[in-house]
């Protein structure tokens, strides 16, 4: 992974707030994540699979959904870049974050 391929896939704010979302989540489904980000799943879907083609995610089917996680191969500098951000930045995405536990942790989650 080269840093202009990385920092170019993570210039959009949609693709941004998903990836510290996962981060702060360990993992999350499309379904989840539409909800914290109050977009529709092909969007959502679309974003993620920009964030797995530029190697920063990986998915895995559960059924019928698919949930994201951060590429266990990531190079140490781009792990350290996606925690700080994720760490220091918490203001960015605390209402998406809020809507995401509240999705995660519902009876009604789809997943």
């Amino acid at each position: 992974m080269d840093p202009r391929t990385f920092f170019k896939c993570l210039a959009d704010d949609t693709r941004l707030k998903s990836l510290l979302l996962i981060v702060k989540s360990g993992e999350a489904c499309v379904c989840d994540l539409m909800e914290a980000l109050q977009l529709d799943q092909p969007k959502t879907s679309r974003h993620l699979a920009q964030l797995r083609k530029c190697g920063i995610l990986v998915d895995e089917r559960r059924g019928k959904w698919v949930f994201y996680k951060l590429h266990p191969s990531l190079p140490a500098w781009a792990l350290d870049v996606i925690l700080s951000t994720a760490e220091h930045n918490t203001a960015y995405f605390e209402q998406a974050l809020a809507k995401l536990d509240t999705s995660q942790s519902s009876a009604l989650s789809c997943c």
